[in-house]
């Protein structure tokens, strides 16, 4: 296929993933837009724009002569609510706005989130279902896919996809926690009894549902399409495979939820801790959402369980834990400060 492609957020976890299944597919003409430079091995093979989408004169110089854009850049919970906004929504239309003015973009594939579900009173979640955000992110999310929409509205192609959370290679952020404690032979608390049913998500099945929304016929892929494993059971049955790969005999350990959660937003409101509200508050819950309208129409099936995709991802952590191991920032490719967290690690 030979259409230049402009990747947002290039640099990031989904970025970088989706870059390599581009150039696995022969397309060699890619721009990766991104506040952070790509320094990937992969650098040499692409075209690095250092910049923010934020900045409309930039977006403009980037959306030239474009066919093919997939939106992955976003200001993630742990960012401020100012930047969430400006980036997720303002940052969004600036895009959208740029590809329509253009003339020359085919597709706008806009990555969303299930945060936009908030804390949900049913499962699965389909992709009709009541939109609910949970903070700035989730309220960012639902207000980035209404302007979307309204591009679709006025004929663009414009399909929007709704990833549960998403792991794999160089994704760190939060995961990186359970993958530190686990290499160091610690059991792991979990809020709760570890029953419910998480759904994950492997970044390559992602990956390969976008390419499913760049190559199938417009009509098809025109839509919303909710995204995640499709084989997973318990939380604690799920994250004890990564325990269990570890070697050092060690187990999930559940602890009541309702002062557990009531610690971590005392935690969180004094910034001791870099768990958020949506993360702490739904992971006692069931979580899953309906993949069948991806299954009918895009032909989606995915490769990886949620077992598959933990032990996956803690495998390429701990090969290359000497490169990040001193790092720490608020994305998901350098692992979150523990804060406060890191010293009860010493009682498991």
């Amino acid at each position: 296929m030979d259409k230049k492609v402009l990747v947002t957020g290039g640099s990031g976890f989904l970025g970088i993933n989706m870059i390599r299944t581009l150039l696995d597919q022969g397309i060699t003409d890619i721009t990766s837009l991104d506040l952070e430079p790509f320094d990937y091995p992969e650098r040499d093979r692409i075209n690095d724009v250092i910049g923010d989408i934020r900045d409309k004169a930039m977006v403009k110089r980037c959306m030239e002569n474009v066919d093919l854009v997939i939106h992955t850049a976003a200001a993630l919970p742990l960012y401020t609510e100012e930047e969430i906004m400006t980036t997720d929504v303002d940052g969004t239309r600036n895009l959208v706005e740029a590809a329509k003015a253009g003339g020359t973009v085919e597709r706008f594939v806009h990555i969303s989130s299930t945060a936009v579900y908030g804390i949900p009173d049913h499962h699965p979640l389909v992709e009709d279902d009541k939109l609910d955000g949970v903070g700035p992110y989730g309220i960012a999310k639902i207000e980035a896919e209404n302007v979307c929409l309204g591009f679709r509205d006025q004929g663009m192609c414009v399909p929007v996809i709704r990833p549960k959370s998403f792991i794999g290679p160089e994704r760190l952020g939060v995961f990186a926690l359970f993958y530190d404690w686990a290499k160091d032979g610690k059991n792991f608390p979990m809020i709760g009894s570890g029953n419910n049913r998480y759904q994950l998500l492997d970044v390559q099945d992602l990956c390969d549902l976008i390419w499913s929304c760049l190559t199938l016929d417009k009509d098809v892929v025109n839509n919303t399409f909710n995204v995640g494993a499709k084989d997973f059971t318990t939380m604690k049955e799920d994250y004890q495979a990564v325990l269990d790969h570890a070697g050092h005999g060690r187990r999930i350990i559940g602890f009541p939820s309702k002062p557990l959660i009531w610690a971590l937003r005392i935690l969180e409101f004094f910034k001791l801790s870099p768990l958020y509200k949506w993360v702490y508050e739904t992971a006692c819950e069931d979580s899953f959402v309906s993949i069948e309208r991806a299954e009918n129409l895009l032909g989606y099936a995915p490769k990886y369980s949620n077992k598959d995709a933990l032990v996956r991802n803690y495998e390429w952590y701990v090969k290359n834990l000497e490169s990040f191991e001193n790092r720490s920032g608020i994305s998901h490719r350098v692992p979150w400060k523990q804060g406060i967290l890191r010293y009860f690690k010493v009682f498991f």
